[in-house]
């Protein structure tokens, strides 16, 4: 009898699935669905919400568990699971940034779990960059009152020169129960979630479930927070795209950028998938 042996592929999207309009091409999908078809466990590791990828999901046609928050949740999209899991933060710390934010220079903090959006306001001047959105629904607006229950993340627009001072704050703070991540790119944001939780934390649950061992993961990732998913993978491939950080960590490197079909091609040259059959 022969065994065959499955294989996980860990997908982050922005930088690397998605384009740079944010969008999975034809050609990137096609190859994707075909890899799933040929019998590999194909599933999205992102740092996005659940609310911003399950389009994507579904786009790729994915019936796997779904990781969000960088970790910090994993689902079945559009159905209730008794495996689901979610690491969460107090919500006495948005207590703290509500009321602490003109003087930390807080323009935005918004707040999410599973099932919850919640922000001080809209965004301006284009600043959500496809994230948040610039108006909110009556029951989307942050409170000590609206806030029931402790979120997965917290995200804040700090003003640019405060930034330094703020993640200061957080560490010395909370510093022991969470992570204080600033985001990559040209706004000054900082993302934060509970301690200790990666994406590697997923990619264990995932391989746990699936009795999958890392040496049959493939991760590819563009980013600092996919970092840890290289490490844990046994195969992590940087995008041609990504940052310096990355390709040191990454045991290959895609010859196309994620404006260029670079996961696809990588999956038909490299692990040939078919596509079409």
């Amino acid at each position: 009898m022969i065994t065959i042996t499955r294989k996980l592929i860990a997908l982050d999207l922005d930088g690397t699935t998605l384009n740079n309009d944010s969008k999975i091409s034809s050609q990137t999908a096609a190859t994707i669905r075909a890899a799933v078809k040929q019998g590999y466990l194909v599933s999205i590791v992102t740092g996005r919400p659940n609310r911003l990828s399950e389009n994507f999901y579904d786009d790729l046609h994915l019936n796997t568990p779904m990781i969000n928050f960088n970790g910090n949740l994993g689902i079945l999209p559009h159905q209730a699971w008794n495996r689901e899991y979610q690491y969460t933060i107090d919500k006495e710390i948005v207590a703290e940034l509500l009321a602490k934010s003109k003087s930390l220079g807080l323009s935005l903090i918004a707040v999410e779990g599973r099932d919850m959006f919640l922000a001080n306001h809209g965004v301006k001047n284009n600043a959500g960059f496809g994230f948040f959105p610039s108006t909110l629904e009556t029951d989307q607006v942050l409170s000590q009152q609206s806030l029931r229950d402790n979120p997965i993340s917290i995200t804040v627009q700090v003003e640019p020169e405060l930034k330094a001072g703020l993640i200061d704050f957080l560490q010395n703070q909370f510093g022991d129960q969470v992570e204080v991540s600033p985001w990559g790119g040209p706004h000054s944001i900082v993302e934060i979630a509970t301690k200790g939780v990666h994406k590697s934390t997923g990619l264990k649950f995932l391989a746990d479930y699936y009795g999958i061992l890392q040496k049959d993961i493939i991760a590819f990732g563009d980013e600092g927070n996919d970092v840890t998913m290289m490490q844990y993978a046994g195969t992590g491939v940087a995008m041609k795209n990504a940052i310096d950080k990355i390709k040191e960590f990454a045991n290959d490197v895609t010859d196309f950028s994620n404006d260029d079909d670079g996961v696809a091609r990588y999956l038909q040259d490299r692990m040939d998938i078919a596509v079409g059959e």
